[in-house]
């Protein structure tokens, strides 16, 4: 999967500025797909990946973790964070789904 990488300090810098933008509402994934808690379920083909975080740890090459921020068919714009590599938080299933997620290239604020 290509994603647009875009560096910033801090994983609380990135989630700061979400917030100002109010892009920070919360996806979570389980069996039936991503959900922001409001009883609406999302498929792969009703969200687009349009801009991603990367961050590893100065102190521990494999503290790694990735912030992707999601817009819905519904206008909905929020994140989704996880541990990438082996560290994964999330299983096959997650990476699976989120691999269909179509991915849009977008400059974005940093």
């Amino acid at each position: 999967m290509n994603t647009a990488k875009t560096e910033m300090t801090t994983v609380n810098t990135v989630l700061e500025n979400l917030r100002h933008k109010k892009q920070d509402t919360e996806f979570y994934y389980d069996e039936k797909g991503f959900t922001a808690g409001k009883g609406k379920y999302y498929t792969p083909e009703e969200l687009t990946i349009i801009k991603t975080y990367r961050f590893e740890g100065d102190s521990n090459p494999s503290d790694m973790s990735v912030i992707y921020l999601i817009k819905a068919t519904d206008g909905l714009i929020g994140y989704i964070m996880d541990a990438y590599g082996s560290a994964t938080n999330h299983g096959n299933d997650f990476n699976e789904f989120i691999q269909k997620i179509q991915i849009v290239r977008t400059e974005a604020e940093g």
